[in-house]
């Protein structure tokens, strides 16, 4: 009995690991793809649960890891990475479903690869590269809008589709925000 209990704790502690959760957003990106390969009511529904779920693995992995002082540097790595993938995916795959148009697309991409690049000079000169507020505030209109831009469909009276793409206006001015914000804080590293 002690013994499945202990086996029991080392599964449930591998599986609550942060660096775990953010491998499940890795993951979920080959099944949100495949699932938005066929457009539908149902795939739609689904998608929107598997990235909902990855979504909140965002949140737990760091609260895990902050919590019970499991930080990491491949976490460190791992966990904004997972998360671009998994929020760019998603975005792309919407494009042909004409849910989003592309240019917003590449306003938000763009920004995610050179606040990414720029976040490496950065934290090579050892300053401090956390997201600020507004960066907060970016990813969580971004989840926001993607959610029920993946449903589409009206349901319960709900128009989706249009409040995935109000949210997804809010989602691109913070993008741009922040982005503006990131590079005037840090101009420093960008002046010759």
């Amino acid at each position: 009995m002690a013994e499945q209990q202990r086996m029991k704790g080392r599964i449930t502690s591998i599986l609550m690991h942060p660096n775990t959760l953010t491998m499940f957003r890795v993951m979920a990106v080959p099944l949100l793809i495949a699932l938005l390969l066929f457009d539908g009511r149902i795939t739609g529904l689904l998608a929107a649960a598997v990235f909902s779920v990855a979504a909140i693995t965002d949140y737990l992995d760091g609260y895990i890891a902050r919590r019970y002082g499991l930080v990491s540097n491949l976490g460190k790595i791992l966990d904004p990475l997972a998360d671009k993938m998994l929020v760019s995916t998603a975005f792309i795959m919407l494009i042909p479903l004409e849910r989003i148009p592309a240019w917003i697309v590449c306003v938000i991409i763009g920004r995610e690869l050179a606040i990414t690049g720029f976040r490496n000079i950065i934290s090579d000169h050892g300053d401090d590269t956390s997201a600020s507020m507004l960066g907060k505030y970016k990813t969580g209109f971004q989840i926001a809008a993607i959610i029920p831009l993946l449903i589409h469909f009206t349901y319960f009276g709900i128009d989706f589709h249009q409040v995935g793409s109000l949210l997804l206006w809010i989602a691109l001015v913070f993008t741009v925000w922040s982005g503006v914000d990131y590079i005037v804080r840090f101009r420093r590293y960008i002046e010759y």
